[in-house]
């Protein structure tokens, strides 16, 4: 009968993940998406209407109650960009994880929610606070 071939290759299975590229290809861009949230809830920070507090109210101090309009486009690109890298990160941790003990990381999923939220509500223009989104 035949024998089998000899293989050259690399055993993924066991490779630390540390020696892996694609582990760390990974990884990268997870680290980058999470920056990019962060980066966009900064941008969020100042383009929403400013909280008028009752002590403001009292002494006549007036406060922003619009978007900032160029700064709400900027973040709608970064949730965007975050929905998109999750996206691609799951599909990637999908392929290459076919066993039941692989993880697939809880952490793109919350991304993915939380910026698919974020943009719903600025799409959709849903009142909070008493302000429509841009």
């Amino acid at each position: 009968m035949s024998e089998e071939p000899e293989w050259d290759g690399v055993d993924r299975r066991q490779t630390p993940r540390s020696n892996d590229g694609f582990y760390r290809f990974v990884v990268g861009i997870n680290i980058v998406a999470w920056v990019v949230f962060v980066v966009a809830m900064v941008v969020f920070h100042y383009a929403r209407p400013e909280l008028i507090s009752g002590v403001q109210t009292f002494w006549g101090m007036e406060g922003r109650t619009g978007w900032v309009g160029g700064l709400s486009g900027y973040l709608v690109i970064l949730l965007a960009v975050c929905v998109a890298i999750s996206v691609l990160v799951i599909v990637l941790k999908r392929q290459r994880s076919r066993r039941k003990q692989d993880f697939l990381g809880v952490n793109m999923f919350i991304l993915l929610v939380v910026s698919a939220v974020a943009l719903t509500w600025i799409y959709y223009g849903i009142q909070a606070l008493g302000t429509a989104a841009p």
